[in-house]
């Protein structure tokens, strides 16, 4: 197995667990206080496990770094996909949802969909993007964070696995800035716009997941989440930067990302059987 697909998948663990801790701490941080506001936020970072996940999703993030240098960006995130199979099943233990026949066989599907796309990569594209990609990047960072405010304020019922979205293609334009950002050199970078995309699309993506755990179901806005960080990448690495499958690979490499989509969109059904949350601990 390459280093760039164990990479993905140390990711995906790390990630996956992570958000399961954040939940705990978010969960606990939201008591007395409305899911958006800025001290739910705050007092999230007052909590143990909320700052042992962000470790994990930092340490994360530098194994995706390293697997965005060795694959195909729509493999990468395909792979960060099974993060949603770890946090089905953290969350069954930790949280004590219950995951009934049909996650468990969403779980199966999303891995047997990510196994397939790793037997069916190419390698990556050499397209870098231009300057008005990077520019682009940077304009759709900065257009869903207001999005992510739009939908703490109006969303209503919807807001977690709205947030969640929004999330996942936050997290989605720092996998495509990582990937179109020159080679990192001072003082070039402070006036690159890929360099800040990844910081205002970090930072929104954080606060929408934040918030969307504190809304309502961890596992819809995971799975929502998800949806957004693999697809918008896929699209943008094949039909932009050039990576490709195997040859003749291709209608295996569809098959198994449906696959894992499907698998990703049934496990997100799973948050209706979801318990109350325990009381916060003091």
């Amino acid at each position: 197995m390459s280093l760039g697909l164990l990479s993905a998948l140390l990711a995906a663990l790390l990630t996956g667990s992570a958000t399961v801790l954040q939940a705990v701490g978010a969960r606990r941080a939201a008591a007395g206080h409305r899911a958006g506001d800025a001290a739910a936020l705050t007092g999230a970072l007052r909590q143990w496990p909320f700052l042992l996940g962000i470790g994990m999703d930092m340490l994360g993030f530098a194994a995706e770094l390293v697997a965005l240098e060795r694959l195909p960006l729509y493999e990468v995130e395909a792979v960060l996909a099974s993060a949603l199979a770890v946090t089905a099943v953290g969350a069954s233990r930790v949280l004590r949802v219950r995951l009934r026949r049909s996650e468990w066989t969403g779980v199966a599907a999303v891995c047997a969909g990510l196994c397939v796309l790793a037997l069916t990569a190419g390698r990556d594209g050499s397209g870098r993007g231009d300057t008005a990609m990077r520019v682009g990047v940077l304009l759709v960072a900065v257009v869903l964070t207001v999005a992510g405010w739009l939908v703490v304020r109006f969303a209503g019922r919807r807001r977690a696995p709205l947030l969640g979205l929004v999330a996942g293609l936050q997290f989605g334009v720092v996998g495509v800035a990582v990937r179109v950002l020159p080679e990192p050199r001072l003082p070039q970078l402070l006036a690159e716009p890929s360099a800040y995309a990844i910081a205002v699309a970090g930072l929104g993506g954080f606060a929408a997941l934040t918030w969307a755990m504190q809304s309502g179901s961890v596992t819809a806005a995971t799975a929502a989440m998800v949806l957004g960080e693999t697809l918008g990448p896929a699209v943008v690495g094949v039909l932009v930067l050039g990576d490709h499958t195997r040859h003749d690979a291709t209608p295996l490499a569809v098959a198994g990302f449906a696959t894992a989509v499907i698998g990703a969109l049934t496990l997100a059904r799973f948050g209706d059987a979801e318990q109350p949350a325990a009381a916060p601990a003091h």
